[in-house]
């Protein structure tokens, strides 16, 4: 028999990257009193991971939880948050955190309004048929016009096939910074309005507290003490400590388990309870071999739930052992065997990511959503001390029913000034890019819209923020797979390639520095093959960077220490994995990233160069 649980509300909160959401859950948590009046809490709480803090944006998805007082009920409400990413590369944790909830707050800026990663993260709570409270934030923005992002909000709920219900959204005013929040953009003092909102517009799980325990394992974590932690909903009955339970793996089998510890959330910690009921969200500790979609079920009884579908990635890499003259220095890591343990050890956790072993033992095919993806999954291993080298990214073809190629393609959404308007256009236009929509924003910047193929886009963006002087900005999502379109060109430069081992010296830069920009300064140590620099026409150049100037006199020795260099190109781990061209691999260690030729031997890459062209002319 199903019943309300009206003493809980289990709520997503979901928006574009920097619409304020991390910022507003940070106000919920201090108003519902979660915190000490005297305690120190940094900014952006939620983010916790180190990566997220940097990058300012919010890569797994977290669970909190408040309590506020009920007066209409007269009852005290559990609100579970789930604090997910914005950005679309990161949509396999939005995906499976969808299954917890029963609604969604969607944060909409109130100058930029619904942005492309809004809208994917939408589509997904509407076809799970969830209610939304639209929060418009930022309405103190001297740019803000709220009329407008709402009359926008509701065109998009239409256009991605919401029902009267779900369109008929209740709207809420805020300023996240500030904790407040209103009916109208007359703010009041507190976040009371959205407190309201949710206990009146978000519905109370309707559950079977008689029915056979069910629980959909949603995602992984892992305490110090107590092994792997499964967190997920339960669905029906409920549950206690040491309690036997029926693990129901992906392929159907039943493997025999116990409840050892049980957890519910409060605040930003897990509170160890005896036992929890149908509707709670728990954590679990204690079951080593558990996976993301697996049920746990009562063994007298059971029934699986259905799996949690993610879409497929669309961009893949090849990880490998580090084969460079520096193997072996500077990380802890670095054999095949721990590579492909670290690797397959995040497929539990990291449910879009995808890992395949290939002809050769050391390397290993990665897949993922996209260039962040990868890119963080690269920076994590880095800094856990593990040493190896990754390719060129690649888009995943899939072929039709015809015959036919398909290659993934991407909604580009695109904003800058009119002076770089054209020369993003020329752009796009040479990447296979095809514009959708193209208007004036109302502070005279220029809005555009682009289907381009994923394949265009890799290595763009650093390109774009040239181009644009840093003040475009750039948006993409999944548009989905269409028929391959012809070639593209992705660099029109080269690369200045070390000659030989040795360390750098300025007379050596100096004359490389004609040519190209430089990557490096002087004193660097740098082996055969080894990327140095950009160089400013097609093609690579082979250059000595180590080579000494021969003294005679000592006018000639003073004169040399007069030589001047431009300050060195420091590059990103993104804008690295972004420079890489087809015969390039980006060796990653935890202590640097060099940009490195497949083959190394200068030799026997001219010999290769040689024949490739032979082969094209005949």
């Amino acid at each position: 028999m199903f019943t309300k649980r009206t003493d809980i509300r289990n709520v997503a909160i979901i928006a574009h990257v920097d619409h304020g959401k991390t910022t507003l859950v940070d106000g919920m948590l201090r108003q519902a009193h979660i915190f000490r009046d005297n305690q120190q809490v940094v900014e952006r709480v939620m983010d916790s991971n180190d990566l997220e803090r940097e990058r300012g944006i919010t890569i797994l998805s977290k669970n909190t939880a408040i309590s506020i007082w009920d007066a209409k009920t007269e009852q005290q409400v559990k609100i579970n948050i789930v604090d997910t990413p914005g950005h679309a590369d990161f949509g396999g944790e939005v995906e499976r955190v969808m299954n917890m909830v029963d609604g969604v707050l969607l944060l909409v800026d109130a100058a930029e309004g619904p942005m492309p990663q809004t809208r994917f993260v939408l589509k997904k709570a509407l076809e799970m048929g969830h209610k939304a409270i639209v929060v418009i934030n930022k309405v103190d923005r001297r740019d803000a016009e709220p009329d407008r992002v709402l009359n926008q909000t509701f065109d998009l709920f239409i256009e991605l096939g919401a029902t009267d219900e779900q369109a008929d959204f209740p709207v809420i005013y805020a300023r996240a910074t500030g904790g407040q929040a209103g009916l109208t953009p007359e703010l009041s003092d507190n976040l009371e309005p959205l407190f309201d909102a949710i206990l009146r517009h978000i519905p109370a799980p309707e559950v079977d507290l008689e029915a056979p325990l069910r629980v959909l394992v949603t995602s992984l974590g892992y305490d110090d003490y107590r092994g792997v932690t499964a967190l997920g909903r339960i669905y029906s009955g409920g549950i206690k400590v040491n309690q036997p339970l029926a693990r129901i793996k992906l392929d159907g089998t039943i493997v025999p388990e116990q409840a050892r510890y049980l957890y519910i959330h409060q605040g930003l910690g897990k509170v160890e309870v005896e036992e929890a009921q149908a509707g709670e969200i728990i954590a679990l500790a204690g079951l080593e071999e558990i996976a993301i979609g697996e049920t746990l079920a009562d063994p007298d009884d059971p029934q699986a739930l259905p799996p949690i579908h993610v879409e497929e990635p669309t961009v893949r890499m090849t990880f490998g052992v580090n084969t460079s003259p520096f193997a072996g220095r500077e990380g802890r890591w670095g054999t095949s065997r721990k590579l492909r343990d670290r690797l397959f050890e995040e497929l539990r956790s990291n449910v879009s990511l995808r890992v395949a072993e290939t002809e050769t033992k050391d390397t290993f095919l990665v897949s993922g959503r996209g260039e962040l993806h990868l890119a963080i999954l690269i920076e994590t291993m880095r800094r856990e001390g593990y040493e190896f080298q990754v390719s060129r990214p690649e888009v995943i073809f899939h072929e039709d029913e015809a015959g036919n190629t398909l290659e993934p393609f991407e909604e580009v959404h695109i904003e800058t000034s009119s002076e770089t308007t054209g020369t993003v256009v020329e752009m796009l236009g040479m990447r296979r890019g095809r514009m959708v929509d193209m208007h004036e924003t109302s502070d005279g910047n220029v809005h555009m819209v682009y289907i381009v193929p994923t394949r265009g886009l890799l290595g763009f963006r650093y390109q774009f923020l040239t181009a644009t002087r840093g003040m475009g900005v750039m948006n993409t999502i999944f548009n989905g797979y269409d028929k391959m379109v012809g070639p593209i060109t992705s660099r029109a430069t080269g690369s200045l390639v070390a000659w030989e081992p040795g360390v750098t010296v300025n007379y050596g830069l100096k004359n490389a520095e004609e040519r190209g920009s430089l990557f490096y300064g002087p004193g660097v140590e740098v082996y055969e093959g080894m990327v140095v620099g950009e160089y400013s026409r097609p093609g690579d150049l082979t250059i000595n960077v180590c080579k000494k100037k021969h003294l005679t006199n000592m006018r000639q020795s003073n004169r040399d220490i007069e030589v001047r260099l431009t300050p060195p190109r420091q590059m990103s781990l993104d804008e690295s994995i972004e420079y890489l061209a087809e015969d390039d691999l980006l060796e990653v260690t935890p202590v640097a990233i060099r940009i490195r030729k497949r083959i190394l031997n200068t030799e026997d890459r001219g010999k290769l160069v040689k024949k490739a062209k032979e082969l094209e002319e005949t």
